[in-house]
Protein backbone atom coordinates (compact mmCIF):
# COMPACT_ATOMS: atom_id res chain seq x y z
CA UNK A 1 0.00 0.00 0.00
CA UNK A 2 1.48 3.43 -0.93
CA UNK A 3 2.62 5.60 1.98
CA UNK A 4 0.25 8.41 1.08
CA UNK A 5 -2.82 6.18 0.81
CA UNK A 6 -5.29 5.96 3.66
CA UNK A 7 -5.62 2.39 4.99
CA UNK A 8 -8.98 0.79 4.29
CA UNK A 9 -10.87 -1.00 7.02
CA UNK A 10 -10.07 -4.69 6.96
CA UNK A 11 -6.41 -4.33 6.12
CA UNK A 12 -4.04 -5.27 8.91
CA UNK A 13 -1.73 -2.30 8.93
CA UNK A 14 1.75 -2.48 10.42
CA UNK A 15 1.90 -4.01 13.89
CA UNK A 16 -1.77 -4.00 14.87
CA UNK A 17 -1.14 -6.45 17.71
CA UNK A 18 1.46 -4.27 19.43
CA UNK A 19 -0.78 -1.17 19.20
CA UNK A 20 -3.75 -2.78 20.95
CA UNK A 21 -4.99 -1.45 24.29
CA UNK A 22 -7.04 -4.61 24.79
CA UNK A 23 -4.61 -7.11 23.29
CA UNK A 24 -5.85 -10.56 22.26
CA UNK A 25 -4.84 -13.36 24.60
CA UNK A 26 -2.55 -15.72 22.71
CA UNK A 27 -1.79 -18.20 25.51
CA UNK A 28 -3.74 -20.07 28.16
CA UNK A 29 -1.68 -19.80 31.36
CA UNK A 30 -3.19 -23.07 32.63
CA UNK A 31 -2.12 -25.12 29.60
CA UNK A 32 0.11 -28.15 30.19
CA UNK A 33 1.93 -29.40 27.08
CA UNK A 34 2.32 -33.13 26.40
CA UNK A 35 4.61 -33.36 23.36
CA UNK A 36 1.87 -34.11 20.84
CA UNK A 37 3.84 -32.54 17.95
CA UNK A 38 7.34 -33.49 18.99
CA UNK A 39 9.80 -32.86 16.13
CA UNK A 40 7.06 -31.97 13.65
CA UNK A 41 7.35 -29.01 11.27
CA UNK A 42 4.33 -26.72 10.91
CA UNK A 43 3.84 -23.92 8.40
CA UNK A 44 1.32 -21.31 9.55
CA UNK A 45 0.16 -18.36 7.45
CA UNK A 46 -1.11 -15.21 9.12
CA UNK A 47 1.08 -16.24 12.04
CA UNK A 48 2.01 -12.77 13.25
CA UNK A 49 -1.14 -12.15 15.32
CA UNK A 50 -4.50 -13.47 16.45
CA UNK A 51 -5.45 -17.07 15.74
CA UNK A 52 -2.32 -17.74 13.68
CA UNK A 53 -0.02 -16.51 16.43
CA UNK A 54 -1.85 -18.44 19.13
CA UNK A 55 -1.69 -21.60 17.02
CA UNK A 56 2.03 -21.15 16.30
CA UNK A 57 2.80 -20.74 20.02
CA UNK A 58 0.66 -23.73 20.99
CA UNK A 59 2.26 -25.92 18.32
CA UNK A 60 5.71 -24.88 19.57
CA UNK A 61 4.72 -25.78 23.13
CA UNK A 62 3.76 -29.22 21.83
CA UNK A 63 7.19 -29.68 20.23
CA UNK A 64 6.85 -28.40 16.66
CA UNK A 65 9.28 -26.22 14.75
CA UNK A 66 7.49 -23.36 13.02
CA UNK A 67 7.55 -21.68 9.62
CA UNK A 68 5.80 -18.38 10.36
CA UNK A 69 4.42 -16.60 7.30
CA UNK A 70 2.93 -13.12 7.50
CA UNK A 71 2.30 -10.03 5.39
CA UNK A 72 3.70 -6.84 6.93
CA UNK A 73 3.30 -6.67 10.74
CA UNK A 74 6.97 -7.19 11.51
CA UNK A 75 6.95 -6.16 15.19
CA UNK A 76 4.02 -8.47 15.87
CA UNK A 77 5.86 -11.30 14.16
CA UNK A 78 8.98 -10.59 16.24
CA UNK A 79 6.99 -10.98 19.45
CA UNK A 80 5.71 -14.38 18.32
CA UNK A 81 9.20 -15.42 17.24
CA UNK A 82 10.65 -14.47 20.63
CA UNK A 83 7.98 -16.52 22.37
CA UNK A 84 8.61 -19.58 20.18
CA UNK A 85 12.35 -19.32 20.68
CA UNK A 86 11.85 -18.99 24.45
CA UNK A 87 9.93 -22.26 24.31
CA UNK A 88 13.00 -23.81 22.69
CA UNK A 89 11.77 -24.50 19.16
CA UNK A 90 13.14 -23.39 15.80
CA UNK A 91 11.25 -20.75 13.85
CA UNK A 92 11.70 -19.41 10.32
CA UNK A 93 9.92 -16.14 9.47
CA UNK A 94 8.89 -15.22 5.94
CA UNK A 95 7.08 -12.05 4.92
CA UNK A 96 5.27 -11.40 1.67
CA UNK A 97 2.06 -11.51 -0.35
CA UNK A 98 0.55 -14.99 -0.32
CA UNK A 99 -1.57 -14.14 -3.32
CA UNK A 100 1.48 -14.46 -5.58
CA UNK A 101 3.14 -17.59 -6.88
CA UNK A 102 6.56 -15.97 -6.53
CA UNK A 103 6.21 -15.72 -2.76
CA UNK A 104 4.87 -19.28 -2.53
CA UNK A 105 7.94 -20.47 -4.46
CA UNK A 106 10.14 -18.54 -2.02
CA UNK A 107 8.42 -20.24 0.92
CA UNK A 108 8.91 -23.67 -0.64
CA UNK A 109 12.60 -22.96 -1.22
CA UNK A 110 13.15 -21.89 2.40
CA UNK A 111 11.22 -24.84 3.81
CA UNK A 112 13.18 -27.32 1.71
CA UNK A 113 16.48 -25.74 2.73
CA UNK A 114 15.71 -25.39 6.45
CA UNK A 115 13.68 -28.52 7.18
CA UNK A 116 13.36 -30.61 4.02
CA UNK A 117 9.64 -31.18 4.62
CA UNK A 118 6.57 -30.10 6.55
CA UNK A 119 4.09 -32.17 8.56
CA UNK A 120 1.36 -29.56 9.05
CA UNK A 121 0.08 -26.76 6.80
CA UNK A 122 -2.23 -24.19 8.39
CA UNK A 123 -3.79 -21.92 5.74
CA UNK A 124 -4.95 -19.11 8.00
CA UNK A 125 -4.12 -15.74 6.41
CA UNK A 126 -7.06 -13.56 5.40
CA UNK A 127 -8.54 -10.10 5.01
CA UNK A 128 -12.00 -8.55 5.19
CA UNK A 129 -13.68 -5.22 4.40
CA UNK A 130 -16.98 -3.75 5.61
CA UNK A 131 -19.51 -2.33 3.15
CA UNK A 132 -23.03 -1.45 4.31
CA UNK A 133 -24.29 -1.38 0.72
CA UNK A 134 -23.61 -4.24 -1.67
CA UNK A 135 -23.39 -1.87 -4.64
CA UNK A 136 -20.52 -0.04 -2.95
CA UNK A 137 -18.19 -3.04 -3.02
CA UNK A 138 -15.41 -2.38 -5.56
CA UNK A 139 -14.84 -5.37 -7.80
CA UNK A 140 -11.09 -4.83 -7.43
CA UNK A 141 -11.57 -5.36 -3.69
CA UNK A 142 -13.59 -8.52 -4.31
CA UNK A 143 -10.76 -9.85 -6.46
CA UNK A 144 -8.20 -8.95 -3.79
CA UNK A 145 -10.23 -10.59 -1.00
CA UNK A 146 -10.55 -13.82 -2.97
CA UNK A 147 -6.87 -13.70 -3.95
CA UNK A 148 -5.82 -13.44 -0.31
CA UNK A 149 -8.41 -15.70 1.29
CA UNK A 150 -8.79 -18.63 -1.10
CA UNK A 151 -6.58 -18.36 -4.21
CA UNK A 152 -3.56 -18.18 -1.91
CA UNK A 153 -4.62 -21.53 -0.41
CA UNK A 154 -4.61 -23.13 -3.85
CA UNK A 155 -1.18 -21.68 -4.61
CA UNK A 156 0.54 -22.50 -1.32
CA UNK A 157 -1.00 -25.95 -0.97
CA UNK A 158 0.17 -26.87 -4.47
CA UNK A 159 3.69 -25.73 -3.66
CA UNK A 160 3.77 -27.50 -0.28
CA UNK A 161 2.32 -30.86 -1.28
CA UNK A 162 5.61 -32.24 -2.65
CA UNK A 163 7.21 -31.35 0.71
CA UNK A 164 4.48 -32.92 2.85
CA UNK A 165 5.26 -36.20 4.53
CA UNK A 166 2.94 -39.19 4.64
CA UNK A 167 0.07 -38.72 7.13
CA UNK A 168 0.53 -34.94 7.09
CA UNK A 169 -2.33 -32.56 7.93
CA UNK A 170 -3.75 -29.53 6.14
CA UNK A 171 -5.95 -27.21 8.20
CA UNK A 172 -7.81 -24.29 6.61
CA UNK A 173 -9.40 -21.36 8.40
CA UNK A 174 -12.96 -20.78 7.19
CA UNK A 175 -15.54 -18.85 9.24
CA UNK A 176 -19.01 -18.88 10.75
CA UNK A 177 -19.86 -16.47 7.92
CA UNK A 178 -19.49 -19.36 5.45
CA UNK A 179 -22.63 -20.82 7.06
CA UNK A 180 -24.58 -17.74 8.17
CA UNK A 181 -23.40 -15.10 5.71
CA UNK A 182 -22.89 -11.51 6.79
CA UNK A 183 -24.64 -8.55 5.14
CA UNK A 184 -21.68 -6.17 5.53
CA UNK A 185 -18.98 -8.76 4.71
CA UNK A 186 -20.39 -10.21 1.51
CA UNK A 187 -17.17 -10.88 -0.39
CA UNK A 188 -15.39 -12.13 2.75
CA UNK A 189 -18.27 -14.51 3.53
CA UNK A 190 -18.28 -15.78 -0.05
CA UNK A 191 -14.53 -16.43 0.09
CA UNK A 192 -14.95 -18.35 3.35
CA UNK A 193 -17.65 -20.46 1.73
CA UNK A 194 -15.18 -21.21 -1.04
CA UNK A 195 -12.66 -22.36 1.58
CA UNK A 196 -15.25 -24.76 2.96
CA UNK A 197 -15.80 -26.30 -0.50
CA UNK A 198 -12.03 -26.32 -1.10
CA UNK A 199 -11.50 -28.26 2.14
CA UNK A 200 -14.14 -30.85 1.34
CA UNK A 201 -12.98 -31.30 -2.24
CA UNK A 202 -9.27 -31.48 -1.45
CA UNK A 203 -9.88 -34.08 1.25
CA UNK A 204 -11.20 -36.44 -1.45
CA UNK A 205 -8.33 -35.90 -3.88
CA UNK A 206 -6.57 -39.17 -4.69
CA UNK A 207 -3.10 -37.61 -4.64
CA UNK A 208 -3.63 -36.68 -1.00
CA UNK A 209 -5.38 -39.91 -0.08
CA UNK A 210 -2.43 -41.88 -1.45
CA UNK A 211 -0.21 -40.08 1.08
CA UNK A 212 -2.85 -40.29 3.84
CA UNK A 213 -2.93 -36.49 4.07
CA UNK A 214 -5.98 -35.24 5.94
CA UNK A 215 -7.67 -31.91 5.09
CA UNK A 216 -9.93 -30.22 7.61
CA UNK A 217 -11.04 -26.74 8.60
CA UNK A 218 -11.77 -24.59 11.62
CA UNK A 219 -14.67 -22.13 11.47
CA UNK A 220 -14.16 -19.46 14.12
CA UNK A 221 -17.02 -17.27 15.21
CA UNK A 222 -16.36 -13.90 16.89
CA UNK A 223 -12.73 -14.09 18.00
CA UNK A 224 -10.96 -10.99 19.33
CA UNK A 225 -8.09 -10.51 16.89
CA UNK A 226 -6.43 -7.43 15.33
CA UNK A 227 -8.68 -7.87 12.28
CA UNK A 228 -11.75 -6.83 14.31
CA UNK A 229 -10.87 -3.24 15.34
CA UNK A 230 -9.29 -2.85 11.89
CA UNK A 231 -12.72 -3.65 10.44
CA UNK A 232 -15.45 -2.21 12.69
CA UNK A 233 -15.97 1.20 14.29
CA UNK A 234 -16.03 1.77 18.07
CA UNK A 235 -19.83 1.78 18.25
CA UNK A 236 -20.10 -1.65 16.60
CA UNK A 237 -17.37 -3.02 18.86
CA UNK A 238 -19.46 -2.32 21.99
CA UNK A 239 -21.80 -5.23 21.20
CA UNK A 240 -19.61 -7.21 18.82
CA UNK A 241 -19.38 -10.93 19.60
CA UNK A 242 -21.99 -10.96 22.38
CA UNK A 243 -24.83 -12.61 20.49
CA UNK A 244 -23.85 -16.23 21.16
CA UNK A 245 -24.59 -18.57 24.07
CA UNK A 246 -21.39 -17.49 25.84
CA UNK A 247 -22.40 -13.84 25.38
CA UNK A 248 -18.82 -12.80 24.67
CA UNK A 249 -16.21 -12.95 21.94
CA UNK A 250 -13.57 -15.65 22.14
CA UNK A 251 -9.83 -15.27 22.54
CA UNK A 252 -7.27 -16.65 20.06
CA UNK A 253 -5.96 -19.18 22.60
CA UNK A 254 -9.47 -20.66 22.79
CA UNK A 255 -9.39 -21.46 19.06
CA UNK A 256 -5.84 -22.80 18.78
CA UNK A 257 -6.56 -26.22 20.43
CA UNK A 258 -8.90 -27.09 17.55
CA UNK A 259 -6.00 -26.70 15.13
CA UNK A 260 -3.85 -28.80 17.45
CA UNK A 261 -6.41 -31.61 17.51
CA UNK A 262 -6.63 -31.64 13.71
CA UNK A 263 -2.83 -31.67 13.46
CA UNK A 264 -2.32 -34.74 15.66
CA UNK A 265 -2.92 -38.46 15.28
CA UNK A 266 -5.94 -38.06 17.58
CA UNK A 267 -7.85 -36.95 14.45
CA UNK A 268 -6.44 -39.60 12.11
CA UNK A 269 -9.94 -40.78 11.03
CA UNK A 270 -11.22 -37.24 10.42
CA UNK A 271 -10.94 -35.53 7.03
CA UNK A 272 -13.12 -33.13 5.07
CA UNK A 273 -14.68 -31.83 8.28
CA UNK A 274 -15.01 -28.48 10.05
CA UNK A 275 -14.75 -27.67 13.77
CA UNK A 276 -16.95 -24.77 14.86
CA UNK A 277 -15.45 -22.54 17.56
CA UNK A 278 -18.04 -19.81 18.03
CA UNK A 279 -19.21 -19.62 21.64
CA UNK A 280 -22.30 -21.75 21.18
CA UNK A 281 -23.94 -20.55 17.97
CA UNK A 282 -25.52 -23.59 16.31
CA UNK A 283 -24.98 -23.79 12.56
CA UNK A 284 -25.89 -26.54 10.15
CA UNK A 285 -23.14 -28.37 8.28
Amino acid sequence: MPDNQEPKKGYLIEDQETKFDNKPQLEDPRYQASGQLENKVALITGGDSGIGAATAILFAKEGADIVLVHYESHKDAEEVVHRIEAIGRKVVVLSGDLGTEAFADEIATHVKKQFGHIDILVNNAGEQHVHERFTDIPIAEVNRTFQTNIVSMFILTQKMLPLMKKSAAIINTTSITAYQGNPVLTDYSASKGAILAFTRSLSQNQDLLDKDIRVNAVAPGPIWTPLIPATFDKEKLKTWGKGNAKQRPGQPYEVAPSYLFLATAASQYITGQTIHVNGGTVVNG
